[in-house]
Order: C-alpha cells, then sequence, then structure tokens
C-alpha cells in the first residue's frame, strides 16, 4: 500500500504545486491514498471550505490540520460535516471535528504536540486511548504529528514505534532528513517540509519576516513568492501486518511561479 503524505500547503503557491505535480505522481507512482496537511492553505493562514474541496478533486483522500485549523470560520461547520478534514485528537472533549478518520484500508490520525504550543491535552494518552478504543481499524495507522519540538517529534515516534505504520511530523516547514523506519516498523521523519513558496521563509514574505525581527513590532505576513515546491514523503505499507517497507522523501519544484 502507498500512501503519499503532503507537507503543510502554504497559500496560492503552495496550491498550484499540489494541483500540477500530484496528478503526475498519481501516474507514476500508482498511489493507494493521499494525505495533505492543509492547515496554512488559505492565504498562509487556516483552511476554507472552499479551497478544501478543491484539494479533494485533485486527489487528496484526507486533509489534516493542526494550530491555525480555527483560522477561517466558515471551515468550522464543515468539520463534522462528511468532508475528510481531521483537526488534532488531542482537543478537549467538545471541541468541533474529529481527530482520526477511517478510510478503506487505512486510519488517519492528526495530533498536536504541547511544547512551543496551544496547552491542550496529551497526544501520548490521546493516542493510547484511541489504540484501545479502534479494536477493529484497519492495519494501516497514519499519524500526521504536528508540533514543534524536534525532541517532541522524536519522543511521538518511538513510542508508537511497532504500534502505528507511521510517524510524520508537519508544522515546523523545514523538511528533515532522518526519514527512517523504526525498530518496531513504525516510518517515521520529523518534519515533511512545506509544499508552499521557494522564495519565502517558511511560506511567509521573506521582507516581511526580517522586519519583525529587526523591530520586534508585528507586522502582516503575506504568503511570499517564488516557484512552488512540493514536499512529502511516500511510505510503503505491507496490507497484512500495517509494518512499513520503506519511507522516501519527495521534493518537486515548479519551474516558474
Amino acid at each position: 500500500m502507498l500512501v503519499l503524505v503532503i507537507g503543510d500547503i502554504v497559500g496560492q503557491p503552495g496550491r498550484k504545486a499540489v494541483f500540477e505535480v500530484l496528478p503526475r505522481l498519481w501516474r507514476e507512482r500508482r498511489l493507494d491514498m493521499v494525505i495533505a496537511n492543509a492547515e496554512n492553505a488559505a492565504g498562509g493562514f487556516g483552511l476554507t471550505a472552499a479551497i478544501a474541496r478543491e484539494l479533494i478533486e485533485a486527489g487528496v483522500h484526507v486533509l489534516t490540520s493542526g494550530n491555525h485549523i480555527w483560522a477561517q470560520k466558515d471551515i468550522i461547520p464543515n468539520l463534522d460535516g462528511e468532508m475528510p478534514i481531521l483537526r488534532p485528537l488531542n482537543y478537549p472533549e467538545g471541541v468541533p471535528g474529529r481527530g482520526y478518520l477511517i478510510t478503506g484500508q487505512t486510519m488517519v490520525v492528526n495530533l498536536m504536540g504541547r511544547t512551543f504550543m496551544n496547552d491542550i491535552d496529551c497526544p501520548f494518552r490521546a493516542m493510547d486511548r484511541l489504540l484501545e478504543e479502534t479494536k477493529g481499524r484497519p492495519p494501516a495507522v497514519i499519524v500526521d504529528f504536528h508540533a514543534e519540538a524536534t525532541s517532541e517529534k522524536m519522543a511521538m515516534g518511538r513510542y508508537l514505534d511497532g504500534r502505528v505504520s507511521a510517524v510524520l511530523g508537519t508544522h515546523t516547514h523545514v523538511g528533515t532528513i532522518d526519514a527512517q523506519i523504526l525498530p518496531g516498523g513504525t516510518a517515521y521523519v520529523t518534519d515533511i517540509g512545506m509544499t508552499g513558496p521557494t522564495d519565502s521563509i517558511i511560506g511567509d514574505d521573506a521582507d516581511a519576516v526580517i522586519r519583525r525581527f529587526l523591530t520586534g513590532m508585528p507586522h502582516h505576513l503575506s504568503v511570499g513568492k517564488g516557484k512552488p515546491v512540493l514536499n512529502a514523503v511516500l511510505v510503503d505499507v505491507d496490507g497484512d501486518s500495517g509494518r512499513a517497507i520503506k519511507i522516501e522523501r519527495i521534493c518537486r519544484q515548479l519551474e516558474r511561479p
């Protein structure tokens, strides 16, 4: 089973990369499932219902998110609807939306870290409860861990090793070189990387970000420019055992903005 997981989609450049590259990957790799983190897809901040539909129509099966899922208010009613959108599982009880979704032969889970992030429920214990409650789940379990601290992401990978198929980090927008299969058969990478504009600082306009650092004053941040790039990982999962066989980094840059 080949599962493609696309890193944080940032604004219009990120969406353009998905629309142009994903059909090629479907043809080249004969994918079984596509997951994408879309919490920055609307102008670099949040997700709208219209953009969610566009990404789904482009071939994404499940949209994951993180701390910016609440930024665009029109998406909130859709979190409990039919669209396959996830918010982090470890938000407190009563929050709109769901933190996992079973589709076909795969369960997709969205978790969020707490170190340097929002003070929400423990992602480790939330995942324990989910695995205990979903005894009849499919063998393949893919986790998008949206977190800031490298140590917390690595800890989650080791904690879930052998219990899920993959723990894949998002949020920091800078891809890491540690893609690996852990001893228990779980695919892991600290951060998939950003799908968005190359001429930017983690997707934002570089001049505006530098001005913030120089002045210490808040400035409006717009999406950066430059050639769009798609960063993703391709995980090959054994459909019977749920163990990962291989994890491969994919980076595709468009020739023009």
